[in-house]
């Protein structure tokens, strides 16, 4: 299927690694030019040559990149000084750390908003009004599956990722709607990342069991009884990005393996 986003622009967040890169590499797939940031340069580097190594000659889509903290206004500055308009962005950023809610500081809960809530509003902000005048646009915020079942030991990214679903709820379906741009958030579910790790590392030290036993009853959770790939859920992203996906708006889509209990 022909998506019919070819020669876009797309700026996806997160990008060397992980989630992010999948979702870069898929857009570039369908030949959309993406700009990918992170912190990390030489990793990024390193994620921008692969992917142009192996989409060389096939879409002509462009690669570029910039190496900033997109949670901060120099990073944002940054990010929009090498390019001004894109007709796609993906946010996504690092969810904040596990732990107990009684150890967590003020300190804590506002660069968790800071990072999870505020900064993709402020990509938002910054790009949906370019998008609504050119009569294309799509947004997707790479959230969380903790969003519709929370998790105890992840609520920094419970409550500031909850925060962003209710706004996004309001603005996808404002005046933008009938402009032609779409607001979808994506909610993975246990995804083959470092994030995962992480989460099942400190889910282990808090049992007193392995890692291995951890991962593994995890997995046994999950009817699919695998944890999925970063290229699967940049194929979901990229399909929410199409011509395709115009009437999919304010929506939360779940990829977790069917491991999400609920009728709804």
């Amino acid at each position: 299927m022909d998506f019919g986003i070819a020669g876009k622009w797309a700026l996806v967040c997160g990008a060397s690694r992980g989630l992010g890169l999948g979702c870069a590499r898929a857009l570039v797939g369908e030949g959309v030019n993406v700009l990918m940031v992170a912190r990390g340069l030489e990793t990024l580097r390193q994620s921008a040559s692969k992917i142009e190594a192996d989409c060389e000659g096939k879409t002509g889509a462009t690669v570029q990149f910039v190496a900033a903290d997109i949670t901060t206004e120099a990073g944002r500055m940054a990010v929009f000084a090498q390019r001004a308009d894109f007709d796609i962005v993906v946010t996504n950023a690092g969810g904040p750390p596990a732990g107990n809610f009684r150890d967590w500081t003020r300190h804590d809960w506002f660069a968790a908003v800071e990072a999870n809530m505020l900064t993709p509003i402020e990509l938002i902000k910054a790009t949906v009004d370019g998008m609504a005048a050119r009569g294309f646009g799509r947004i997707v915020n790479i959230t969380s599956s903790a969003v519709k079942a929370p998790i105890d030991i992840l609520g920094l990214s419970n409550g500031a990722r909850s925060g962003l679903t209710g706004f996004v709820a309001g603005t996808a379906r404002s005046a933008l709607a009938s402009s032609g741009v779409t607001i979808n958030n994506l909610l993975p579910g246990a995804f083959d990342t470092d994030r995962l790790r992480a989460v099942m590392q400190a889910a282990a030290v808090k049992a007193g069991k392995s890692l291995e036993v951890v991962s593994e009853a995890r997995r046994q959770t999950i009817p699919a009884r695998r944890f999925g790939q970063p290229e699967e859920f940049g194929a979901i992203c990229a399909f929410l990005c199409s011509q395709q996906a115009g009437y999919i708006n304010g929506q939360n889509i779940l990829a977790d393996g069917g491991a999400y209990p609920g009728t709804f």
